[in-house]
């Protein structure tokens, strides 16, 4: 496989573990309407519909606080097996060992964005601002379209793109990971804070013994 084709897929592959709905649409847009060249399963218009259908399903649900992170879950293998056919599609005049590892890189790429997606999305979901859900939402919305745009007109610049975003999303999921962590810790210390009495606090004297002889 070229460098394009290597390009092609992991920013479909990216694009697939955030939105698959969306990704798988975009591309089939951009095949028919765009300047890329697309496989035309994805180009038809019973399979534009379907998608379309699809993404309307994600794109209502993503905003939805609780809601979202329950799409997530459900999604957590559908996204990297989508991304595996996208890739299979995208290389479909390479040989089945460069296809395999398309469908494995791709399905790797997913899920690491799947992973920092639904991170994020379960930090949202505990800050008080309900609108925030469907803020960071449209964000994604419009970063999967950009990632899928770039893929298709410059496939190098969007290998080099999904290298940024794969070390920033990991490091996004590290340090919301740690802040679980070092909140579950305070929670727990102040559940056992509550649970002495008052006999039992720090710094309380000693009740006083009986008088020596």
């Amino acid at each position: 496989m070229d460098a394009a084709v290597v390009g092609l897929v992991a920013g479909t592959g990216w694009a697939s573990g955030v939105n698959l709905y969306g990704a798988a649409l975009a591309l089939g847009l951009f095949g028919r309407f765009g300047p890329g060249e697309v496989p035309a399963a994805l180009t038809r218009t019973d399979t534009l519909v379907l998608l379309g259908l699809l993404f309307a399903l994600e794109f209502v649900a993503d905003k939805i606080p609780v809601l979202d992170s329950v799409w997530d879950a459900v999604h957590t293998l559908l996204r990297p097996a989508g991304a595996a056919v996208l890739a299979v599609l995208l290389t479909g005049e390479a040989d089945s060992v460069q296809q395999a590892v398309a469908a494995l890189g791709a399905g790797g790429l997913a899920l690491s964005a799947h992973a920092t997606k639904a991170t994020t999305r379960l930090a949202v979901n505990a800050s008080p601002e309900p609108i925030s859900n469907a803020g960071v939402s449209l964000l994604e919305d419009g970063l999967v379209a950009t990632v899928v745009w770039v893929a298709v007109t410059n496939p190098v610049l969007a290998l080099l793109l999904v290298v940024v975003l794969v070390v920033a999303g990991t490091a996004v999921t590290i340090a919301l990971f740690g802040a679980a962590r070092r909140g579950l810790r305070a929670w727990r210390a102040r559940r056992r804070t509550r649970g002495r009495g008052p006999q039992d606090g720090p710094g309380r004297p000693p009740l006083p013994g009986p008088p020596d002889p």
